[in-house]
Order: C-alpha cells, then sequence, then structure tokens
C-alpha cells in the first residue's frame, strides 16, 4: 500500500469516515521519497526506539519501522487510529498511542518501551506549535540522542541560523544549550495534501550527550536569552536593562567581560557568550 498515493489517502479517509482537521495542522505527505530520507536520517543506530510524533495515516511510521528497533507513533486525532491499525497492520514493532503528546510523560514512556535502547525523535510538526513541542521535548529529561522535525521552512532556518545572521533568534541561543542543529533538505509545498501555504523543510538537532554549558543560574540564562532577542532592535545593554531590571553599568561591564563592545546588539552572541554573560550577572548582582 502506497500511503503517499493522494488515491488511497483519500480511500483511507473516507473509509473511515474523516476528513483532513485543520487544528491539527494536518498535511500528508503525497511524495514517497521525502519519508524515506526523512527515516534514512533520523538516526544512525538501527537499534534505537524513535518517538514519532503526528503519525497521520502512516507513511512515515512504516519508513521508520522498517529501519529501527521499535517505534512509538503519538497521535492526537482519534479519528486516524483505525487508520493506522490498518497501514501498520504488517509492523510488530510499532505501538501507536492516542494522546496529546504535551500531555504524556515522556520519562515513564521511553522508561516503558526503551528497554535500554538510544532515543530519538522523528516528527512531522504542525506549525503552530513547533517551538512548544520542541521545548517540551528538551525540557523532559529524557536523554535523546537526537530530534529530526520536519517544521516550516523559515523556521527551520531559524532554528539552523548563526550568531550574527538575521534568523538567529532566541530559539536558536536556546537550542544550542542542548546541542547542534542541521538544516538537511526543503520540502515544497506540493508534497502535501492538502498543500499548505509555504514551503517546509527537515532539521536535525543532535543532542549533547553530556552538557556542553552549564550555566550557574539557569533560570537567568533564559531571561537573558529571552530578553535579548524580545527587544532586538535595541542594544543588549539597554534591552537587558529594562527586562531584566540589572543597571546599565553592571551590563555594560557583564558585555566588556565577554569581549563584546558596548553597543553590540543580541543577535551577535553565541549560546556560550550568553552562558559567560548570565554568569557574569550572576555573580556581580549584588
Amino acid at each position: 500500500m502506497d500511503l503517499c498515493n493522494l488515491s488511497v489517502i483519500k480511500t483511507l479517509m473516507s473509509d473511515a469516515g474523516i476528513t483532513f482537521r485543520k487544528e491539527y495542522g494536518q498535511n500528508f505527505l503525497t511524495n514517497r521519497i521525502i519519508p524515506e530520507d526523512i527515516a534514512d536520517n533520523c538516526t544512525e543506530n538501527p537499534e534505537s526506539l524513535i518517538i514519532e510524533i503526528g503519525p497521520g495515516i502512516g507513511c512515515l511510521t512504516a519508513e521508520l519501522a522498517s529501519r529501527y528497533r521499535k517505534v512509538v507513533a503519538i497521535e492526537i486525532d482519534r479519528g486516524l487510529i483505525p487508520i493506522l491499525d490498518k497501514t501498520l497492520a504488517e509492523f510488530d514493532n510499532v505501538t501507536v498511542i492516542n494522546e496529546d503528546v504535551m500531555k504524556i510523560d515522556l520519562c515513564r514512556l521511553v522508561e516503558e518501551y526503551s528497554d535500554g535502547m538510544p532515543v530519538s525523535v522523528c516528527a512531522n510538526l504542525p506549525y503552530y506549535i513547533t517551538t512548544p513541542i520542541l521545548m517540551y521535548l528538551l525540557e523532559s529529561g529524557v536523554k535523546f540522542s537526537s530530534i529530526t522535525v520536519m517544521v516550516q521552512n523559515e523556521v527551520a532556518a531559524r532554528l539552523a541560523a548563526k550568531p550574527g545572521s538575521s534568523d538567529y533568534g532566541a530559539i536558536t541561543a536556546i537550542l544550542g544549550y542542548y546541542g547542534t542543529v542541521k538544516k538537511l533538505f526543503k520540502v515544497s509545498a506540493g508534497c502535501f495534501v492538502p498543500a499548505p501555504k509555504v514551503d517546509s523543510a527537515v532539521v536535525r538537532i543532535d543532542l549533547y550527550k553530556e552538557p556542553l554549558y552549564t550555566p550557574k543560574d539557569e533560570k537567568l540564562f533564559r531571561n537573558t536569552i529571552k530578553a535579548a532577542f524580545e527587544m532586538r532592535r535595541k542594544t543588549l545593554q539597554n534591552a537587558l536593562s529594562a527586562k531584566l531590571g540589572y543597571s546599565k553599568e553592571l551590563i555594560s561591564a557583564a558585555i566588556l567581560d565577554i569581549g563584546e563592545s558596548e553597543n553590540v546588539r543580541g543577535e551577535r552572541l553565541s549560546t556560550e557568550d550568553f552562558v559567560k554573560l548570565s554568569d557574569y550577572l550572576s555573580e556581580h548582582k549584588n
């Protein structure tokens, strides 16, 4: 069964008496090369547990199940479960869970299904909830090996941006705390049904096995990044003074301490720079 064939997709949904649900950001792939490429790039270890978010009718799920030891697919739409039961019937290494991933205890799920296997995530994320899901995964406490996601192309550019570029933002700096990000390939809007209004891209985040940075005050570190980009047109000194309440003199000293000029803007700083900056503020705030 070709799960990327438009006729097959329509028949499966018609037989199940359901339609595409806009509130869940449902756009199903119609180019079978794309799920193959995503699955190939998910992780190098075939003995992995793959957690898939939003399997739809299972076109990517089937590719993952063919390559990796175990797949747990989390689907929020109850109407798709009977379809998945049919399309994935040949695979004995797939478990489908009808839940909202944002409400799942991921640590407990991994403990139940991983059996000591390395764990990676693979997902075609709805555009409207990309960042919340990514942060939920990263903050879950699960030691993922990698997270491979298909997102809006503009979001992919932000996730993989380098300091100093126009695409670099708060999410980029935060991701640098957890791992390295690489944009793998672009996916045109015409590869989906219904076709979205914009192109997509696949991004892979390789998580650090051990923390590369250890801020003295993690909350301050995150707030420093948030403040820097909430007022990105302002200099970093003015933005942090306005949002964090520190004196401009202290912030100036912190900026100079990391080797930047007083007029620098937040988008020039790497994740490591933000760690050093927040550490300085933490040490000298009194």
